[in-house]
């Protein structure tokens, strides 16, 4: 297989070097992507459609992940509606879609429909709770059009192969509304296998296995949005969605403990979910101002399944276990927003009333005789949780100075959280929240921004309940007394444009939290997902861009990001700082792009590095990650009968699946090692072409 990687590699770079050699002469003619400033505003970066024509976008995706220096954030996993968060807006209103993330949403907009993307200051936007560097997409679409893509990817090693990777979608206008109708699959194929090795607390082996694991994804969803204009001065949102979600996941492992005999496990995991989501506002004018009412409901039928058997030398099944689950989610948001104009600045007041549910049925089973899983309920696993949330909330924003903006935000909630079943219980909580956000820009180039926000956490109503993890042999309690967290946020963004050179930003957020969410002792010997009194987050983030065209390359840019996280918190078990548990604690990414000038030609490459923290539970601790560097290159052709071919090669550099686990007889700290396991898994390079286009 590396004689393969080095033949494909050797194939791209010729490729490249052959179409750098043809394009030389025409150099000249490219241009670097610098946003122009309108005459009187500083405050505002704007990119039109002739700024993107070198890389012949298809969406309004396309045309945002080339401008320099951005970077798409996603909003935060907030509860309810609340307030606006992420870093992309859509004709100056936010995206309110929960199902759906922002790339998601932003490649159903085709490029022809984009009249200009402005870069902005959040806390310039009559959007309450944007803050830093927001992308304003201005599009509109009159005439029927639409886009479509399509990725296949091959591994050589384990995994199936990738066919059913997709979107296509439709918009167009019909009077007074604009439709958007897609069809997605966001669809995904994985596979590694190799060695673990399994010691005991002297270090000596005490069984070695060969292990294959695949992932198989497929997530079908049909949605449909219609914009509405009128009558006179209103505006409309319908929306709905139906997806169905289907992930298996298998895991063969042939065992050969030392001096004994050897076996097989299999391990199987299929989650078959299925979601609906409607949505609609209505905007109008009211009195000095607009009222803005906005509803969504979403419902999830989730059932979960994993099993574990175990079978002799001679292929027989000797004995096994299941876990089963139900889960039926569901979330109904009712959303007022008034906004007007007064004494200077914009002002908001906003009411929410959100209701969540779950009702879960779990059950344990054992393999009978015949093959078949002999199941009884699992206590505490059937139960159901509710929660009734109330929100008020009041803003605004106003200039201080020319080029000073300041956005106020004052909020609070009321909430009541009922859980049904043996350990059921009844709590209610009050809440203060909101936002102070400034925005500064001294400059055409440069702009700063700082905002201080009180949030209250999302909840997964799942870690009320009890359940089992039969994979790794762990099991939570459930949790009644679980409460959401609270944090005091502190996030400062720098933005500085170089003109023909490029753009950097620098973001860092502090975060002291309140009732973290994470693994903690419950009872003499239990554990499950609860709070500890405090934890803390210093966070430091970098995304560049360096354009070449001064120097000489034209069409060549060097994009880079780089993220720095240090977190804190007390141990559950011992007290003892710790880091957060199983997150990307560093990341360094470098992604070199080179649209050659006079030819609908471009290749680049890519190499991230991602490091992880290590991942607790009382009774033991471990890393699992993957790379942790990854490298890949590719080559594209801009004009195959007008759509876009790319062809890439992923992991030219042999970057594995490891997992590292220290596993104690109890809880750790107070208690021997039981085992270590060392796992090295080979996943191998994947090559994937994708195809893209309008009609």
């Amino acid at each position: 297989m590396r004689l393969q990687v080095r033949s494909i590699c050797r194939l791209l770079a010729a490729a490249s070097l052959v179409a750098l050699a043809v394009s030389a002469p025409a150099r000249a003619a490219s241009a670097p992507v610098v946003a122009s400033a309108p005459a009187g505003n500083i405050g505002k970066s704007v990119y039109t459609p002739a700024d993107f024509t070198r890389f012949a976008p298809k969406t309004a995706l396309d045309m945002l992940s080339e401008i320099p220096g951005f970077s798409i954030r996603e909003p935060e996993q907030a509860r309810g509606l609340s307030q606006a968060s992420g870093n992309v807006v859509v004709n100056s209103a936010r995206l309110t879609s929960k199902s759906d993330d922002v790339r998601t949403q932003l490649s159903r907009i085709p490029a022809s429909s984009v009249e200009r993307i402005e870069i902005v200051d959040g806390a310039t936007l009559d959007v309450p709770g944007l803050t830093g560097q927001v992308a304003n997409v201005i599009a509109r679409s009159d005439a029927f059009s639409g886009s479509f893509k399509w990725a296949g990817q091959v591994r050589p090693h384990y995994a199936h192969p990738l066919f059913t990777d997709g979107e296509i979608s439709v918009t167009g206008r019909k009077g007074r509304v604009q439709y958007t109708l897609s069809l997605t699959d966001n669809a995904g194929r994985g596979g590694a296998g190799g060695p673990t090795v399994i010691r005991d607390s002297s270090g000596a082996v005490t069984e070695t296995r060969d292990d294959v694991v695949t992932n198989d994804y497929d997530s079908p969803k049909l949605s449909a949005a219609f914009h509405i204009d009128g009558p006179g001065s209103a505006v409309g949102n319908i929306s709905a969605s139906y997806q169905w979600t289907r992930e298996h996941d298998l895991e063969h492992s042939n065992r050969t403990p030392v001096g004994g005999q050897p076996y097989r496990r299999e391990l199987a995991v299929i989650n078959d979910t299925r979601n609906r989501e409607f949505s609609a506002d209505y905007e109008f004018a009211v009195g000095p101002g607009r009222l803005k009412l906005i509803a969504q409901n979403r419902k999830s039928h989730e059932p979960y399944f994993q099993s574990i058997i175990f079978f002799s030398a001679s292929g027989n099944s000797t004995s096994g276990d299941s876990y089963r689950q139900l889960g039926e989610p569901g979330e109904t948001i009712g959303r007022g927003e008034y906004s007007w104009k007064m004494l200077g600045g914009d002002w908001q007041l906003a009411g929410e009333a959100a209701f969540n549910s779950l009702d879960n049925a779990a059950f344990t089973g054992t393999l009978g005789s015949d093959g078949t899983f002999v199941e009884t309920p699992f206590a505490g696993g059937t139960a159901g949780v509710r929660e009734d949330r109330y929100e008020t909330s009041i803003s605004h924003g106003r200039p201080l100075a020319p080029n000073l903006t300041m956005q106020l935000i004052a909020g609070s909630e009321w909430s009541t959280i009922r859980q049904t079943g043996t350990s059921g219980k009844q709590r209610s909580f009050f809440r203060p929240k909101g936002s102070l956000s400034l925005a500064w820009k001294p400059s055409a180039r440069f702009d700063l921004s700082l905002k201080l926000q009180r949030r209250v956490g999302q909840l997964s109503f799942y870690d009320f309940l009890a359940r089992q993890f039969l994979d790794n042999g762990n099991a939570n309690s459930g949790n009644a007394d679980l409460v959401p967290q609270q944090d005091w946020t502190l996030e400062a963004e720098a933005n500085r444009s170089f003109g023909p050179w490029g753009s950097a930003k620098l973001r860092f957020y502090g975060r002291q939290v309140v009732d973290y969410v994470t693994v903690v002792p419950i009872g003499a010997n239990g554990e499950s997902v609860g709070n500890v009194p405090s934890a803390k987050v210093r966070s430091i983030e970098f995304t560049g861009t360096l354009q070449f065209d001064p120097l000489g390359w034209k069409g060549a840019k060097l994009d880079v990001y780089g993220l720095y996280q240090y977190t804190r918190l007390p141990d559950p078990l011992t007290g003892a700082p710790i880091a957060y548990s199983g997150i990307s604690d560093k990341v360094l990414s470098l992604t070199l792009r080179d649209d050659i000038p006079g030819s609908s030609w471009a290749w680049g490459g890519e190499v991230q590095y991602s490091h992880q923290s290590l991942s607790y539970r009382l009774g033991e601790f471990g890393r699992d990650y993957e790379g942790p560097v990854y490298t890949s290159l590719f080559i594209e052709s801009k004009n195959v009968f007008g759509m876009t071919v790319k062809g890439e090669v992923f992991n030219l550099n042999n970057g594995r699946q490891r997992w590292d686990r220290v596993v104690h007889t109890g809880r750790r700290g107070s208690s021997p090692v039981a085992f270590t396991e060392t796992r090295n898994r080979l996943i191998g390079p994947i090559f994937i072409l994708s195809v893209k286009g309008n009609f």
